[in-house]
């Protein structure tokens, strides 16, 4: 039989709490986006809205229009980056 004292205890549940953030934080990592919008489209390529629209318009960015929102792939996104 062996006895539990409040350290253990203690131990166990800082162990058991880095756990889970451990696997919270591989979910977020996995969970990345793959669908970005205007605005965060205009930051990651530090452009104005008019350009944006230039982009969309010559074809250079592809894009789908969801509800009047503009919507361009994450993977498109990467592609176009790794061009720069």
């Amino acid at each position: 039989m062996d006895i539990v004292t409040m350290d253990d205890l203690q131990q166990f549940k800082t162990d058991f709490l880095q756990q889970m953030k451990d696997i919270i934080g591989q979910n977020k990592e996995s969970q990345t986006k793959q669908w970005l919008r205007s605005s965060e489209v205009r930051k990651m390529l530090k452009i104005s809205p008019g350009t944006l629209q230039n982009l969309r318009i010559n074809g250079t960015l592809p894009f789908r229009k969801i509800g009047g929102i503009m919507y361009y792939s994450k993977s498109e996104m990467d592609k176009i980056m790794e061009g720069k």
